[in-house]
């Protein structure tokens, strides 16, 4: 594994060992020169391939003929920032462990190990790889949507960015909340060369998967959106029976009216503004009337889904959904006033009903009082009957 250079006499020394640490001397004639070969080895876990989420191991390992030196150690990341790991293990200076964070996708790149020592004088800098697989996306994200709006969910990964040579799997699942059961949407696999393969799986609700996306987006789109679409949409990785997953929770709003249709005049009815998952402490529901006053305000208590406001006259109202006091989504509801003739109907209805009651109350209250005067009269028939046949019996 060595040879010497003709033209300069140097030793060059192939594939570098641990062992091969110790005092080199060179002799000429009666004269020597000795150099004293002070060897590191640093490897990485996983071998430089992790997941997002997952934390590394350094291992720096030295060695020479001299006394080991206690080493000072400083790590950059690939953005040239200072990393702060933890020690391990350093037991008589030959074997450092470094525990570093949990790995984000934006730490892929070449990592740099500072390696100091004052006696003897070492002045060292040590590069490696690291290759992080994951999304570009937040670990969760929550996405708002109305009814019968359409909505596209995305997941952007990265293996094409940090030039990821490893073949690995995916799936996209869904479920409307978290203890319940889970159905997988799609799955999908990518090559070590980069190709993508989406498999579209059987569902109960339909989606769309678009076709004119980079290789390295999951998307899928819901053409119509349902109340009962929402829930929670998670893509997940997988590598050497290693996971990570990117989670979004959409969640959807509707409006309604209680009665619906349009509101006879004298009428109220409900406008109903609701969501299909509690709300984050930051959100809220909010009814308005447009161009109405603050008295035509309506806002829900914290974590309510739902919130209701009594209306007794048309006009336009709008449902908003604010987050930090930033309206995410609108819905909006027409109140419309119902024809005169509806009215009328209406208002002969209550009146005709009154009518009808009132008139069954008379005829009860007639028929009642006319069975106590027929009750009555036979009672006084009876006691004159009794009066004029009375007879005294007087003893013999």
């Amino acid at each position: 594994r060595s040879e010497i250079i003709p033209s300069s006499k140097q030793l060059k020394v192939l594939d570098l060992r641990l062992s091969d640490a110790g005092i080199y001397t060179c002799g000429y004639d009666s004269r020597t020169v000795s150099i004293s070969l002070h060897v590191f080895k640093l490897t990485i876990s996983l071998d430089g391939h992790f997941l997002q989420n997952e934390v590394p191991e350094l291992t720096l390992m030295q060695n020479s003929s001299h006394p080991l030196p206690d080493l000072k150690i400083t790590l950059f990341n690939s953005n040239n920032n200072t990393v702060r790991p933890k020690l391990l293990e350093n037991k008589t200076h030959q074997k450092y462990i470094l525990k570093l964070k949990q790995l984000e996708a934006t730490d892929s790149g070449t990592w740099m190990c500072h390696v100091l020592s004052d006696s003897p004088l070492i002045n060292q800098n040590i590069s490696f790889d690291v290759k992080v697989l994951g999304f570009q996306n937040p670990d969760f994200e929550r996405r708002y949507a109305t009814v019968d709006s359409s909505v596209i969910l995305s997941w952007h990964l990265n293996f094409q960015k940090i030039k990821w040579k490893e073949g690995f799997t995916g799936q996209l699942h869904w479920k409307q909340q978290e203890s319940a059961t889970a159905h997988e949407l799609l799955d999908f696999n990518v090559t070590a060369r980069g190709e993508q393969h989406k498999t579209k799986k059987t569902s109960h609700f339909r989606f769309e998967i678009p076709e004119s996306k980079p290789e390295s987006t999951i998307e899928v789109k819901l053409t119509r959106v349902h109340f009962n679409h929402s829930g929670q949409y998670q893509c997940q990785l997988a590598y050497n029976g290693r996971y990570v997953q990117s989670k979004i929770e959409l969640m959807v709003m509707k409006v309604s009216a209680n009665p619906a249709g349009p509101l006879p005049r004298g009428a109220e009815m409900t406008l109903i503004c609701q969501v299909s998952s509690p709300l984050p402490p930051n959100a809220h529901l909010l009814w308005e009337r447009v161009n109405g006053t603050q008295m035509d305000i309506k806002k829900s208590n914290q974590h309510e889904v739902k919130v209701e406001v009594n209306v007794s006259a048309a006009g336009l109202w709008n449902c908003h959904l604010i987050e930090d006091n930033d309206r995410k989504i609108s819905l909006n509801y027409t109140v419309e006033e119902a024809p005169v003739w509806i009215s009328y109907v209406v208002i002969g209805a209550v009146i005709g009903g009154s009518v009808l009651v009132f008139g069954l109350a008379c005829l009860i209250s007639s028929i009642s009082w006319q069975r106590r005067r027929q009750r009555a009269k036979r009672m006084a028939q009876a006691r004159q009957y009794l009066l004029e046949n009375k007879t005294c019996q007087c003893q013999q």
